[in-house]
């Protein structure tokens, strides 16, 4: 299931998790936060806040409706997002209401062509990664590496079946039968700290943090380009 062609049509309605940012979340985010062990406010105030500017340049993988891309446009005034999706997510994002703050790709393979190197100062996703196998978390990690500017930092959420283990399969909402099939049959493959520490330093990358230790259910990785 977690191949190109799946992912291009398993989220083709826009996925969202509504607004990331309030106090009070949506019945949908806490639903979803439920699910994942966490605030998703907390997450973007200390896996996104510390790592961008006023004026930064971002890349945000697989945006979906939106619901990160929003956030993260309140808090870079003066800068750019740039995001990359399998979907037109112009159509739910309506870049022409950024002034030229926000610009949509529609890709339908991980090569990053269509952005330029030494450009994004942060590279951002949440709910993608988790739902690709280890040969595309990699090519994604590999491909995007040269569009960063040299220490630019990059924070990825991901599946981690370890903490899965420990927090529940049943309360994580990842069927427990999930454990006896191959990772290219199902929408959750497996992942932990260790596996996608050593993904992201094959792809180049240097690991900065293996968790931010923001969800029970998942990882948050914080990845650097070297500046040498």
């Amino acid at each position: 299931m977690p191949t190109l062609d799946w992912l291009r049509k398993g989220f083709a309605y826009g996925y969202t998790s509504g607004n990331v940012l309030t106090r009070f979340p949506g019945l949908r985010r806490l639903h979803e936060e439920r699910r994942a062990g966490g605030s998703y406010r907390r997450v973007f105030f200390q896996a996104i806040v510390p790592y961008i500017q006023r004026d930064s340049v971002v890349l945000e993988l697989g945006p979906g409706r939106g619901s990160w891309s929003r956030a993260i446009l309140e808090y870079i005034p003066d800068g750019v997002l740039h995001v990359v999706d399998f979907q037109d997510a112009a159509r739910w994002l309506k870049p022409e209401s950024f002034r030229g703050r926000l610009v949509c790709h529609h890709v339908n393979d991980n090569s990053f062509s269509c952005v330029p190197n030494d450009t994004f100062d942060f590279f951002w996703s949440f709910g993608v990664l988790c739902h690709n196998n280890a040969r595309d978390i990699e090519e994604i990690l590999r491909n995007a590496l040269p569009r960063m500017k040299k220490g630019g930092i990059a924070v990825h959420h991901h599946g981690d079946w370890d903490k899965l283990e420990a927090f529940g399969w049943k309360k994580g909402n990842v069927p427990l039968e999930f454990k006896s099939q191959p990772d290219d049959q199902i929408w959750w493959p497996r992942n932990n700290t260790r596996t996608m520490a050593s993904l992201a330093e094959r792809a180049g990358w240097t690991v900065v943090a293996p968790d931010l230790g923001l969800l029970k259910r998942d990882s948050i990785i914080v990845l650097q380009r070297q500046a040498l």
